[in-house]
């Protein structure tokens, strides 16, 4: 059975995920209000977007806008679908959240089928899109660097018991739910949100808005569960640790503001780069508050 005192990271790893009494309702919560939000990218009509698309009532500028967030998507999504399953899941045994861990994993397997979805209905450059994160220097670091500020948890020598191992575990947490989803897929949804604000590739937008939902609900739980591990295993959460994440978040908001830089090389949309400087220092100074680091940009 698992833990019943309420402890995210416990012992019995492939034990019976006994959901009552709650012991995280929180979680619980987030799963029920998740589930809610059910949708599929193919009940989203795209046949305005397609006729958009093709009689170039998308400017080529716009057109880049896309495919460069796409590329992005495409990487990112599929780092934190295998991070959740793989790693995620294998040391948070409690019930209720690895409830909502099942849950985020299918909406994360959604969101590879709107890409997936989107590019049909565009006839877009299968090979532009999906290796993005290999040939757009900008995607590319955002991506190595998740891969390098993180080492791999799933590793048989990993001690999830020992502080160390815990701290490996909170790592990987912070990373993939603060730095990923909470800090560079921010950027993209303001963009392509804009598009459809301007009547734009409205199919797009409509299914970004789903996303965006997912997603916010990703990022409570995720700090949910950093700031109840920390609260747990106060002995983890070291200075060194902290003052490490800072330089990290510091680092994403320069990657984000890079992209930003790569995906509008020309104001578009009443967008442009500049603008996301502001935009993503005030996105990095709520991750940075939500977890209770006094660093603000």
């Amino acid at each position: 059975m698992n833990d019943k005192t309420g402890k995210l990271l416990g012992d019995n790893i492939a034990g019976v995920n006994r959901i009552l009494p709650h012991k995280h309702k929180y979680a619980w919560d987030l799963f029920i209000t998740s589930c809610a939000n059910n949708w599929m990218p193919t009940e989203i009509s795209m046949q305005t977007d397609i006729q958009q698309w093709k009689n170039d009532e998308i400017t080529e500028d716009e057109k880049l806008l896309v495919k460069r967030c796409l590329g992005f998507f495409a990487g990112s999504e599929s780092l934190v679908g295998n991070n959740l399953l793989l790693s995620a899941f294998r040391f948070v045994t409690d019930a209720e959240c690895r409830q909502y861990i099942l849950r985020q994993a299918f909406e994360e397997s959604l969101h590879n089928l709107t890409i997936v979805y989107i590019c049909d209905s565009l006839d877009l450059d299968i090979e532009e899109v999906f290796t993005a994160y290999e040939t757009i220097p900008s995607i590319k670091a955002k991506d190595d660097f998740l891969l390098e500020i993180t080492t791999d948890i799933t590793r048989d020598s990993l001690d999830a018991k020992s502080k160390e191992g815990k701290q490996e575990i909170l790592r990987n947490l912070l990373t993939y739910y603060i730095v990923c989803e909470g800090t560079f897929f921010f950027s993209g949804f303001a963009m392509l949100l804009a598009l459809g604000r301007q009547n734009k590739l409205q199919g797009v937008s409509d299914q970004i808005k789903y996303t965006l939902r997912d997603e916010s609900s990703h990022i409570a739980f995720g700090t949910y569960l950093i700031n109840t591990i920390i609260e747990q295993n106060p002995e983890i959460w070291t200075k060194r640790i902290q003052e490490e994440f800072i330089d990290h978040m510091k680092k994403a908001v320069d990657l984000e503001i890079a992209y930003a830089h790569d995906v509008l090389p020309t104001g578009i949309l009443g967008l442009n780069a500049e603008m996301f400087i502001d935009y993503m220092h005030y996105i990095g100074n709520r991750r940075l508050e939500a977890i209770g680091l006094d660093y603000r940009f």
